[in-house]
């Protein structure tokens, strides 16, 4: 039950949640795993101890509660009398009757002054089913009486005879509409939220000095607003916020450009965190900045870092400027990977057996053969239409495990993230292991890989899954390329 609350707490189409289980499953953890915001019957720690507070219209009154004050007016002075109601439904209604001016008395049905009470009260509320032995000869005539049980859609109870001189209210369907109420309030509260509102943004506070510090210092200088998503000064958005804003209006997008690049940059980071900061913190305008990671290329280069300058810089400039979140590591092993793959299947191609490649590609795993999906795929653009790996023929079976790979044609380049100029050309296979296999290869800058360009440009992960394995690394002999899935 838990976890489908939580679930259902992270459902963005999904704004109030009601309970109806046994009575028994209304546990303390059970009520309080529901959101505040979306927690309709009013039972969680946070809704009860606001309306406890008088916080009435920050909170959500339990249905019942509701129902019973509903029926009730001109409390001021009466003695209202609690039977059987204990709980959250209990508090609540003490809370709410106090505030109303009436005199609470709270008392369990078992109690030795029950029938005292009962003869005093000007309103007795029954929180549970009366018990027989409890006959209602008790009651004074005149006496209000309000019966409600813990389950809001029952509204089984009989409370004594009908000519009975006392006057009694059943609260179950009143329960229900108020419940309802508080349905429709989680939904304003809701739609209110998605609303054009100002940013609730803490702008950090510049403290200039005279000489300007180094941006290092300047830095270091200020804390910014902390975040436990991806350590503490960093965080990443998920793609899945696309989707839940899609029906909110586009704002503006300004662009900053530049056209003279000179060897200490153009000032292009600078200028647009001086932008935002300008529209955020003086003219309380929403704006944010969107900048690429900077690469360690330049960075250790006479350029320097990417994060802007002086006061109007991206901070901790040195874990932007350094590794931020990793991807561009990532893309680096993701790319050499690749790199390596080509030139391990021109060695396994040029000294094993088309059996012996087929084994590989397709090992027996207890007692089984079975082609994964990026296989069968390339035996459909090879056009061969089976699925059962023994049914292949000798010629499909050399046509499937043979790439036939020109080592001319190569374009997949191995990346490094520092400017190393001795590596821009360089020599692989001379080892001993590789059998004779050399060429000439060379490094590039780990933001020049394709993988790069893909991940900015990818609309989600299935989309980048599909573009990664189109990426052409190289033409076989036959001049047909040869794509990253093939291998």
């Amino acid at each position: 039950i838990v976890s489908e609350i939580l679930r259902l707490n992270e459902d963005p189409n999904v704004q109030g949640l009601a309970l109806d289980l046994p009575e028994s499953l209304y546990s303390s953890k059970v009520l309080n795993a529901v959101k505040p915001e979306k927690d309709v019957d009013g039972l969680s720690s946070v809704n009860l101890g606001s309306l406890v507070r008088g916080d009435v219209y920050d909170c959500l009154v339990p249905p019942t509660a509701c129902a019973v004050m509903e029926l009730l007016e001109n409390l001021g002075g009466k003695t209202v009398l609690l039977v059987g109601a204990g709980g959250a439904v209990g508090a609540a209604l003490q809370s709410m009757l106090q505030r109303e001016g009436a005199a609470i008395i709270s008392c369990p049905w078992k109690a030795p002054q029950l029938q005292n009470e009962l003869r005093h009260a000007d309103v007795v509320v029954f929180g549970s089913v009366k018990p027989d032995d409890v006959p209602v000869s008790w009651i004074k005539p005149g006496t209000t009486i309000i019966s409600c049980s813990h389950d809001l859609l029952s509204e089984k109870c009989n409370y004594g005879q009908k000519n009975n001189p006392a006057t009694e209210n059943t609260v179950g369907s009143l329960a229900i509409a108020m419940r309802m109420q508080n349905m429709v309030k989680t939904m304003e509260r809701w739609i209110q939220s998605q609303q054009y509102r100002k940013w609730n943004l803490h702008c950090l506070k510049l403290q200039p000095l005279s000489p300007v510090p180094s941006d290092i210092e300047i830095s270091r200088a200020q804390s910014p607003k902390a975040v436990d998503i991806y350590g503490q000064t960093k965080a990443k958005v998920r793609l899945s916020l696309l989707e839940r804003l899609k029906d909110q209006p586009d704002g503006k997008y300004v662009l900053v450009a530049g056209i003279t690049p000179t060897p200490l940059g153009e000032g292009k980071s600078t200028v647009t965190v001086g932008l935002v900061q300008a529209l955020t913190a003086h003219l309380n305008i929403n704006s944010f900045a969107c900048l690429r990671q900077p690469s360690q290329g330049p960075t250790f280069g006479v350029k320097g870092g990417a994060a802007g300058g002086g006061y109007a810089q991206v901070i901790p400039m040195e874990e932007f400027n350094l590794h931020l979140t990793g991807d561009i590591h990532a893309i680096t092993a993701a790319n050499n990977l690749l790199a390596a793959a080509i030139d391990a299947r021109i060695l396994h191609e040029n000294t094993q057996s088309d059996k012996s490649l087929y084994n590989r590609l397709v090992p027996v795993v207890n007692g089984m053969r079975g082609f994964s999906a990026i296989q069968l795929a390339r035996l459909r653009r090879l056009g061969i239409n089976k699925t059962d790996p023994e049914t292949l023929t000798e010629q499909e079976i050399s046509k499937f495990v043979r790439l036939d790979i020109d080592p001319s044609t190569i374009t997949w380049q191995r990346v490094v993230d520092t400017n190393d100029r001795f590596l821009r050309k360089i020599t692989v296979g001379q080892a001993n292991t590789e059998k004779g296999f050399v060429r000439q290869a060379q490094f590039d800058i780990a933001v020049a890989s394709e993988i790069m360009a893909i991940l900015a440009l990818t609309t989600s992960l299935q989309d980048m899954k599909e573009r990664l394995g189109k990426m052409v690394v190289a033409n076989d002999k036959k001049g047909e390329p040869v794509t990253a899935e093939d291998l």
